[in-house]
């Protein structure tokens, strides 16, 4: 289910997970959640508005300041969801990081530089 469906659908209602927040941590108003949160405030009023979804990271800050879980979370905003889907972009490594995890097989640890002395100093043992 894609973050537009969610925002379509009837049952869903950030505005009373917005609310209950507010309400929990004894905030007066959403410029005083965007605060707690540490989100600027127009996010805030973007989920008011469903022009924005609440995402996972989001859910988790919640959970940090307000100790509901974040499955209480999700009930009280009306998602019903059993399991997220993670997008496409995560989960990959980042651009340029790929040549360099390319070159080692699969499975193997990078090799450590051996500890050899440097040419031309050799031990010789007298006897």
């Amino acid at each position: 289910m894609t973050s537009e469906n969610l925002t379509s659908q009837e049952s869903y209602n950030p505005n009373r997970l917005l609310d209950i927040l507010i309400e929990k941590l004894n905030l007066k108003n959403d410029a005083a959640l965007s605060r707690a949160l540490e989100v600027a405030p127009p996010v805030i009023s973007k989920i008011r508005h469903r022009r924005l979804p609440v995402g996972a990271s989001m859910l988790i800050r919640m959970h940090e300041v307000s100790s509901l879980s974040v499955r209480e979370l999700r009930d009280l905003m009306g998602d019903r969801r059993t399991k997220y889907r993670l997008s496409d972009a995560q989960g990959k490594p980042k651009p340029g990081m790929e040549a360099g995890m390319q070159a080692q097989p699969q499975g193997q640890q990078p090799q450590q530089p051996q500890q050899n002395p440097p040419p031309g100093h050799h031990h010789t043992h007298s006897r």
